[in-house]
């Protein structure tokens, strides 16, 4: 069995006890290369069809080949997309840096969309190679019922055991790329030629690593033009998957403390 063989098998095992134990659970959409895996992932691990809804929370300020890309694929795909809008950014914490300011439109969105359909679970593709913040993270991550998270308590993670009992009004947040890579991510998308916004592949000597809002994301300087190319490239990087990020380079404490609060 391959190590791709091996994530893949692990991931499905997760999408199907997150499943199992559950409901109503819904996967976020972010329109990305790591929800799309994610996407593909749960394809195969329900025989084809997605048995829960994809949920895009939107901020409204995507790049036009991204809403694009959703409106193909959702169809082509047979989702069950649900798509809420963000609040506007004069709703939200003004003690926040700009950039993290407007990222945080994604939390509260997401609040609603809780409060609307009342789901247990909502499945997200972080993975604990992006952000220092998200590597404390566990596979089965509960949030209290104002959706905050306390990475100070979090339940311990054994053999693939996961806890998943919640209190009333508290959510579980699932996690089934978090043992994955940048690096795996792309070896996968190449393996299983799984299809992804096309703002990843390099023109005129810049393209996009990491995909959010086109206010607060910036492209990298890369000659990348394919996913092979893409692949050697990662091979020999030492710069970070969020540079592009604006709210990255903001104040050390930002990203936490959005994390904390709810984000994704």
């Amino acid at each position: 069995m391959s190590d791709l063989d091996a994530l893949e098998n692990q991931s499905i095992y997760i999408l199907r006890e997150a499943y199992s134990r559950l409901k109503p659970i819904a996967m976020l959409w972010s329109l990305g290369k790591d929800s799309n895996v994610m996407l593909w992932l749960a394809r195969k691990a329900f025989l084809g069809h997605v048995p829960f809804p994809a949920v895009h929370v939107d901020t409204g300020k995507k790049f036009p080949e991204m809403y694009a890309f959703r409106d193909r694929f959702a169809k082509e795909w047979g989702l069950n997309l649900i798509v809420r809008d963000c609040p506007p950014v004069e709703e939200i914490d003004p003690s926040l840096p700009p950039a993290a300011r407007s990222a945080a439109r994604k939390t509260v969105g997401l609040k609603r969309v809780l409060d609307e359909f009342k789901f247990k679970g909502i499945i997200a593709g972080i993975r604990r190679d992006e952000q220092a913040t998200r590597a404390k993270e566990r596979v089965f991550s509960p949030r209290a019922e104002s959706g905050a998270w306390n990475f100070r308590d979090q339940p311990p993670e054994f053999w693939d055991h996961f806890k998943s009992d919640l209190p009333e009004g508290a959510h579980m947040r699932i996690h089934p790329l978090l043992s994955w890579t940048e690096l795996d991510i792309w070896r996968y998308i190449a393996r299983e030629q799984i299809p992804i916004v096309d703002l990843y592949y390099a023109r005129g000597g810049k393209r996009y690593r990491s995909l959010g809002d086109q206010d607060i994301t910036s492209p990298i300087v890369s000659d990348a033009a394919n996913i092979n190319e893409i692949i050697a490239e990662l091979s020999n990087t030492k710069t970070s998957e969020r540079a592009g990020r604006a709210m990255d380079h903001e104040r050390e404490d930002a990203f936490e403390r959005l994390r904390a609060q709810g984000y994704m």
